[in-house]
């Protein structure tokens, strides 16, 4: 059995772009370990709440132990906020200073994978991007030997964005974000089948209750009521680019 270390920018991360990866992974008998960047506070106003649902959700996928590196969360926008006192927003934090916090978890836990993210983070949100950059080093530092970067097609998501248009719910990001976004579905290398855990996806998504707002709560209360089955269809796949692989490479597995 392996240690996958999956590496986010903010809680709730964890579930939308790996949550049935997690869950797989640790039903499997995998040992995984959960870090974020930052503890989601834009504000210092704020509580630390995003973390108790972070561990909850952690609960609910299976992952052995959750981690925070302490950053400020950037926010997302064109305005960039200043520090809050006495932190750093991840989006300015210095790369090698993150990186090193990251691979001493790395070294520590003996990981033999890293799930981290694109060089395009994803939709662009900075702190996405820094979670690349930071990820990237810290695998060079700690020397896991493999790093898997969550995507998703992005095919499939204007798909789902003209599909939320007909049904009147807000599209997952605007049309000019969807055309960079994420990665062609040609380059994808790894595609991972995890309908079987759709409902502990669904549930752990649940967890993070303060994000879910407006037409998203709507949303989640009908996905809640359903049954874990079409749930996975809902959920049924998550996508993984290896840098190291061709693109277009079709692997099944984390481990393939």
């Amino acid at each position: 059995m392996a240690t996958v270390v999956a590496f986010h920018a903010h809680p709730d991360d964890e579930v939308v772009l790996t949550g049935g990866t997690i869950a797989r992974a640790a039903a499997e008998g995998h040992r995984v370990v959960i870090v974020v960047a930052t503890d989601g506070r834009v504000h210092d106003t704020e509580g630390d709440h995003r973390l108790t649902e972070l561990r909850c959700s952690a609960d609910i996928l299976g992952a052995d132990r959750v981690e925070c590196l302490g950053y400020a969360d950037s926010g997302y926008g064109p305005q960039f906020l200043p520090d809050p006192p006495g932190r750093t927003r991840f989006g300015r934090a210095d790369v090698e200073v993150a990186a090193g916090r990251l691979a001493a978890i790395l070294r520590e836990e003996s990981a033999e994978l890293l799930l981290s993210y694109q060089a395009n983070g994803g939709y662009g949100h900075r702190d996405h991007v820094q979670v690349h950059r930071v990820g990237a080093r810290a695998a060079e530092l700690a020397g896991t030997p493999r790093v898997l970067e969550a995507t998703m097609p992005r095919e499939l998501l204007c798909r789902v964005g003209q599909l939320a248009r007909l049904v009147g719910l807000p599209e997952p990001y605007e049309k000019q974000i969807m055309a960079t976004a994420y990665a062609p579905r040609a380059t994808i290398t790894h595609r991972i089948t995890v309908a079987r855990y759709g409902g502990l996806k669904r549930d752990a998504l649940a967890a993070h209750r303060s994000q879910v707002r407006g037409a998203g709560a709507r949303l989640l209360g009908v996905l809640r009521r359903l049954p874990a089955a079409v749930s996975g269809l809902l959920f049924a796949r998550e996508w993984f680019v290896d840098p190291a692989l061709p693109p277009g490479a079709r692997r099944r597995t984390l481990f393939d």
